[in-house]
């Protein structure tokens, strides 16, 4: 949270003392509200605009978004869309980035942000952040399965993956799957290696974020001020 004088001049566009008389003429508007007080306090994902227009410069931006399959998890790709064109033209402009990847055609949580350190560190292979998975394969899955997981397994063309989670449904081809890397088609290399391909693959969980189910597939929101402070782990 900060003054909303000093988010106006934190956008180098007004003075703190222009932001104030802006401020108090009621030509700002928080989250669609005319605000009439310099000292207000507004939280870093809350939309500001000034004469209608969005000035951003609330420092970093938090996004949750409920990838649907199709999109790439990329800024840009020269043959195919990417999940920023799910994004109004205001979000595209602030150099916001996947936290991680998604394969095409996963769908469920992912991060998107222009807080360089923070994806860092989420996705430094030293850190084993926790990465939940909702799957379903052909075939049923077993606890011979879950235990080929729980050990660490290596796969055919020599990849070694670190020891995960495997929690089916009993007697079902669906369950969750946790894992504390993010190798290329690691989830889909390790069905294929236990011999029950992935039909289906949804990630529900993402470190300390949960994905909002009541996000449809293509929607997106800001991170709440506690999900932001989850995140850093305070």
């Amino acid at each position: 949270m900060e003054r909303l004088d000093k988010r106006l001049s934190s956008t180098g566009r007004w003075s703190r003392k222009e932001a104030r008389e802006l401020i108090r003429a009621g030509r700002v508007r928080v989250d669609g509200q005319v605000v009439r007080a310099p000292e207000e306090k507004v939280g870093r994902q809350v939309p500001v605009m000034v004469d209608g227009e969005d000035v951003g410069g609330g420092g970093p931006v938090y996004l949750m978004m409920n990838k649907p399959a199709g999109l790439v998890s990329a800024t840009e790709d020269p043959r195919q869309e990417t999940v920023l064109s799910l994004l109004p033209e205001r979000y595209r402009r602030l150099g916001l980035f996947p936290a991680g990847r998604l394969d095409k055609d996963t769908e469920g949580l992912l991060l998107l942000t222009n807080d360089g350190p923070l994806a860092h560190r989420l996705l430094a292979p030293k850190n084993h952040v926790d990465k939940v998975y909702y799957l379903e394969v052909d075939g049923a899955l077993d606890e011979a399965d879950c235990r080929v997981v729980a050990e660490g397994m290596t796969l055919p063309d020599g990849l070694t993956c670190l020891p995960g989670k495997l929690e089916p449904f009993p007697g079902e081809n669906r369950g969750y799957i946790t894992i504390r890397e993010g190798k290329y088609h690691q989830i889909k290399r390790m069905m294929e290696a236990l011999g029950k391909p992935v039909t289906y693959l949804k990630r529900v969980r993402f470190g300390p974020l949960t994905l909002d189910e009541t996000l449809e597939k293509g929607g997106w929101r800001a991170l709440t001020e506690e999900e932001i402070r989850v995140l850093f782990g305070q």
